[in-house]
């Protein structure tokens, strides 16, 4: 069977590379590739759409996807849980056998094993402070590979409770996501980086990973193409179809 796919975002970095790897993919066809003036409704009669667009654009395409009865995998970053909450509700209101959504904060295999890990140790330590790194072109930060790293370990402590947060005069201790502060940083000559870093009594444990190239999205993104005609309710993070433990299928 060949999955026609719809790449919203089809002009910037990521959208080529997924329309190189559609068209090297024997099972993958490319249905329409949607910039910034193409109309909503090249996605109409897609089997999967491909968002990687801009935040303020994301939801919108979203919307319209499920609307029209098309799963759509988000590569989007900026998509929060209070903003997924939204788009839960947006399904919960078009009814029983609405289209499928999956949220996906890094096609990075490895850095989907970096936030895992991150979630195992969040329950032994409770100083945790988060440094992610992108190019200078990223438009949003927090971003939504540390967004999901926090709301996951935030989640795994349980009964434990928060972590030991901030003065609320240390303004310089970065966003709070769950409590626990992340630093931004957008800088020329980075990829993508992220380090998250425990503290506990006499020791600390930094869990770190790093992009060097694009190539390392490839088969998140082919993964999750390939699973989204089938997949069912909201997904969030390419772990739930690895099988690591950490989901939050939705």
């Amino acid at each position: 069977m060949t999955i026609r796919v719809a790449v919203a975002g089809a002009t910037g970095k990521m959208g080529k590379l997924a329309l190189r790897l559609i068209e090297e993919a024997p099972d993958l066809e490319l249905h329409a590739a949607l910039g910034r003036e193409t109309p909503l409704s090249a996605i109409d009669g897609a089997d999967v759409a491909f968002d990687v667009t801009h935040p303020a654009a994301s939801a919108d395409i979203v919307r319209h996807s499920l609307s029209i009865g098309v799963p759509i995998v988000v590569g989007t970053s900026g998509w929060s849980a209070p903003r997924i909450s939204e788009i839960e509700a947006f399904r919960r209101e078009l009814g029983e056998g609405a289209p499928a959504v999956l949220f996906v904060p890094n096609f990075s295999i490895g850095s989907v094993l970096g936030t895992a890990f991150a979630a195992l140790a969040a329950k032994f330590f409770d100083s945790i402070e988060i440094v992610e790194a992108h190019h200078a072109g990223k438009v949003d930060s927090p971003s939504g590979t540390a967004v999901r790293t926090a709301e996951l370990m935030t989640a795994a402590r349980g009964e434990r409770g928060p972590v030991a947060a901030p003065h609320a005069d240390q303004r310089a201790r970065g966003q709070l996501v769950g409590g626990i502060p992340i630093h931004s940083l957008r800088l020329s000559g980075v990829v993508a980086e992220q380090r998250v870093v425990l503290g506990g009594d006499g020791e600390t444990l930094t869990i770190a990973h790093s992009t060097v190239s694009p190539s390392s999205y490839e088969a998140g993104i082919l993964l999750a193409l390939r699973r989204a005609p089938e997949a069912e309710g909201v997904t969030v993070g390419l772990d739930a179809l690895l099988d690591l433990g950490i989901s939050s299928d939705r």
